[in-house]
């Protein structure tokens, strides 16, 4: 495969960088197809622990203590899904930008039905599980699906690129120490075969910013600075998701420093974006500002790593 040369900042457009790309889309697209492992959702669901809830069935009404998960696991869970049941507003978002022709559109409607799986088996085992309550479950999604979702980065295809590069591990750390926390073995399970979809997704994605950083140095290593900067999670637009991202983060499933040392750095580190040589003035200025951002973040992790520690310490000494 040959890379177009790169051409100096700012001479990118829309149009010509997914045309640019197109022949990396196309590579990756095979590499992923020749490497994914098909799986089953129902084949992950305890169905035996399944009941008839009230209602027209006239079953058992839900209550807290039913849930084999363990408080952090059934709010890291509900936000989870959740995310993932946002998936059109997300396929028309990436559909939009990157296109749905070429292998462009073929990779957009290969990754909708991939995640789509997602969703159904983390809400098949929520309901079979009586893990949480159905109805407040139900009424979150459609609140927050009636909501959308507008990405932050929907100005720029390499903005995008370099966001889904860096979301797709969040996600996958994220499901993973999900499983890991939540105190039923069958969840956990669940939870890391999601988590290896999500590991491909990122690699898809890392694999075509590499080729981005190679045709188009300084305008991409921009995108991956101002996403890293201003990084949000999909589900951001969820309500109460502050509040339940620091009952999540407080847990240890996700929080500034796995951000920091779990997704940012090793992308970024894979990518090799701050050894990046040969940058004209935007793309140091780039290079210089992420640095900077970087070295903030890593101070703020490690005073929320304090004041966590300082916070479990009196609640545990509230209860001897």
């Amino acid at each position: 495969m040959t890379l177009p040369s790169p051409r100096p900042s700012g001479s990118w457009t829309d149009i010509r960088i997914l045309h640019a790309l197109e022949e990396v889309v196309e590579r990756e697209l095979d590499r992923h197809l020749g490497v994914f492992k098909d799986w089953m959702p129902h084949e992950y669901v305890p169905w035996s622990r399944g009941r008839n809830f009230d209602g027209v069935l006239e079953g058992e009404p839900w209550s807290p203590e039913q849930s084999p998960l363990s408080e952090v696991g059934r709010v890291s869970m509900v936000v989870n899904l959740l995310t993932e049941d946002n998936l059109p507003s997300y396929h028309h978002e990436i559909a939009t930008l990157f296109g749905r022709d070429g292998a462009w559109g073929t990779w957009v409607h290969r990754w909708t039905a991939e995640e789509a799986r997602h969703s159904i088996v983390m809400r098949d085992y929520l309901l079979a599980s009586r893990a949480v309550d159905p109805a407040a479950l139900e009424r979150a999604r459609t609140a927050h699906m009636s909501a959308g979702f507008e990405s932050d980065n929907r100005h720029s295809p390499l903005h995008t690129v370099a966001y889904v590069a860096f979301q797709e591990l969040a996600t996958r750390i994220s499901h993973r120490n999900t499983g890991h926390s939540s105190g039923d073995p069958v969840c956990d399970r669940l939870l890391a075969r999601v988590a290896l979809d999500e590991n491909l997704h990122m690699v898809f994605y890392r694999n075509l910013l590499k080729a981005a950083l190679e045709i188009a140095p300084d305008d991409a290593v921009r995108a991956v600075a101002d996403v890293v900067s201003g990084f949000r999670m999909p589900g951001h637009g969820l309500p109460g998701f502050e509040r339940a991202a620091a009952r999540i983060a407080l847990g240890g499933v996700y929080d500034l420093r796995i951000h920091h040392d779990d997704v940012l750095q090793p992308v970024l580190r894979h990518l090799k974006v701050m050894d990046l040589s040969g940058l004209g003035p935007e793309g140091l200025k780039a290079q210089q500002d992420l640095g900077e951002f970087l070295a903030s973040l890593d101070t703020q992790a490690a005073r929320f790593e304090e004041r966590r520690a300082a916070l479990l310490a009196r609640r545990a000494a509230a209860r001897d």
